[in-house]
């Protein structure tokens, strides 16, 4: 059993971060497989400009729903959307130096390459959730400690 007590995390704001993470994988990655879709026939590696692209929309969507369904602050929209940004451009980084490892083991296995970026992209959106919760919380949305002075 896992038990948060210890790190104190308000009540229900872990599950509303559940509920809105499911939305935004859902988001970020019905927009990946768009762009798949679209630059696969153009480009040759075409899912790695759509993991670009669709990070872009997906890290914007998810910093407006976590600042205000999850974390509820108010105020400090650019520090917070800089940081957020922070903590999901190393989550983003980290996915484009796997996706093409990623694809490489998955045709290997015998799975038509049509597919295999499609299913690398899925895999590795589980990699973003494991970290990002305690990154976010914890330095995305961190409210500042106010200095009262001696």
């Amino acid at each position: 059993m896992i038990s948060l007590d210890h790190v104190n995390v308000p009540k229900g704001q872990l599950v509303r971060y559940l509920l809105v993470g499911a939305w935004n994988t859902f988001f970020g990655y019905a927009v990946f497989a768009v762009f798949v879709y679209i630059l696969s026939d153009l480009m040759m590696y075409g899912y790695m400009l759509a993991s670009v692209i669709s990070n872009i929309f997906a890290i914007t969507v998810a910093y407006i729903c976590y600042k205000f369904l999850v974390f509820k602050t108010t105020g400090n929209y650019m520090r917070e959307y800089l940081r957020f940004y922070t903590v999901y451009g190393m989550a983003a980084g980290l996915n484009l130096a796997l996706l093409p490892v990623f694809v490489a083991i998955l045709n290997l296995t015998g799975i038509k390459d049509i597919y295999s970026p499609y299913l690398a992209g899925a895999l590795l959106t589980l990699v973003t959730a494991l970290f990002s919760f305690f990154g976010h919380r914890n330095f995305s949305f961190k409210p500042q400690k106010i200095d009262g002075g001696s």
